[in-house]
């Protein structure tokens, strides 16, 4: 049975739920609190799906590395100094989940989920142009240390079902000789790929409005009519929107969105950004990760982006140079044919990632609202997880079981 479906939020997330549900036959409407022409965390990401990354944030070591980080304002890692209550608690909800165990309970689903959005965008493909390159992604390491610590997470990879080669130094130029590289070697993972954020966001756009989903822009949620434990409308400045299922996809503003609620979803915006060369000196073929320094690199058409940092700083999109100036000084130590000079004139972008503590994105239904599905939180797996997350919420609204055991995902789990 056809039913209204009001998505809060226009990110990927918010998009690839609007696009299944119209396509399961539903009505939908999409509410967003920015302009049309907003670009916000899901358009200047380094474009990556990664299966590889099947270890969430919170994992061991990662505490310890972020307060060596915490203390240089250029590091891949940034807490702004702040007396914040929800800082606090997420910080030590943090610590508590960077666990091993935390870890082996969470990497199958991250796997199954990252492998069935990779499946769906190679599907996407078919239908819209977004760029779309499966040629694998390689973790290059300056040092040692860190291949050999990475070397170590290929026997993760390999127990479940990730491909995923030892490269030295040798190996990794042979893969990609379209750049001069000056590291110790990497590790390739072949099923990861890459694609254009920007032009996926607009495919998603035109095909959910070809198939009749409303956008209302500049909009924003303000509260919620509530009949018992449904949901009736989401309350606007420019009026009530009815519905009869509501999904909150609304980035690290969704915690506010919902807080009329009592709901509780524990998030912290972490901020990043990137840096695109429209006319790069070399174009690799492949999409790479700086390990030591977390910046991720990817090639979009002709253009060159290189993205990265993770800035807890708050519900602002303003532009640290500091953590611009990382990101530069990063890219010469792994790419030595460049420089600064290269990035002078780029504007810089940065956008906000929801975070939630434990690394998981929440997905699935509320037990405090009965027509509310949530899908938010997926920080730096976003686009990454969007076409798979947009397959559950439409599942979850058409009263059909996921594919998936979400209880890992219930936004119930901090209540």
């Amino acid at each position: 049975m056809a039913r209204h479906i009001v998505i809060v939020g226009s990110g990927v997330i918010g998009l690839c739920s609007a696009f299944y549900a119209a396509r399961w036959g539903h009505r939908v409407t999409v509410i967003d609190r920015e302009a049309e022409d907003h670009e916000g965390c899901s358009f200047g990401n380094a474009g990556m799906i990664v299966p590889s990354h099947f270890v969430p944030l919170a994992a061991p070591g990662m505490v310890a590395l972020g307060l060596k980080w915490m203390w240089n304002p250029e590091s891949p890692f940034y807490i702004q100094p702040r007396f914040d209550a929800e800082l606090f608690a997420w910080a030590w909800r943090f610590w508590r989940a960077s666990t091993r165990s935390h870890v082996a309970n969470c990497a199958p689903l991250l796997r199954d989920l990252s492998l069935a959005s990779r499946t769906a965008y190679e599907a996407l493909a078919g239908e819209m142009d977004f760029g779309l390159v499966t040629r694998g992604q390689v973790m290059l390491c300056k040092e040692q240390r860190t291949l050999d610590e990475e070397a170590h997470n290929v026997q993760h990879a390999a127990l479940l079902g990730i491909s995923a080669q030892v490269l030295d130094a040798k190996q990794v130029a042979q893969l990609d000789p379209g750049v001069t590289l000056q590291v110790r070697g990497g590790v390739y993972f072949p099923k990861d790929c890459h694609l254009s954020p920007n032009r996926l966001m607009a495919a998603l756009k035109q095909q959910c409005k070809a198939m009749g989903v409303q956008f209302l822009w500049n909009t924003n949620v303000t509260g919620w009519r509530k009949e018992g434990s449904t949901l009736r409308a989401a309350v606007t400045a420019q009026g009530e929107v009815s519905g009869d299922e509501f999904v909150l996809a609304g980035g690290a503003w969704s915690p506010l969105t919902v807080a009329s609620l009592n709901l509780r979803l524990p998030m912290q915006a972490g901020k990043g950004y990137s840096l695109t060369l429209a006319n790069p000196r070399q174009l690799p073929a492949l999409c790479s990760i700086f390990t030591e320094a977390r910046v991720a690199v990817t090639p979009m058409g002709g253009s060159l982006r290189f993205g990265g940092t993770m800035e807890i700083a708050g519900l602002h999109e303003q532009i640290n140079e500091r953590r611009v100036k990382g990101i530069i000084k990063a890219m010469p130590r792994y790419f030595p044919e460049f420089g600064p000079n290269d990035f002078t004139g780029v504007q810089p972008w940065s956008g906000l990632r929801p975070c939630a503590p434990d690394g998981m994105p929440y997905v699935g239904r509320t037990k405090t609202t009965k027509n509310l599905i949530v899908a938010t939180g997926h920080a730096m797996m976003g686009l990454s997880l969007g076409p798979v997350t947009g397959q559950i919420v439409a599942a979850l609204i058409s009263g059909e079981r996921p594919a998936f055991d979400l209880r890992l995902l219930s936004p119930d789990r901090f209540a």
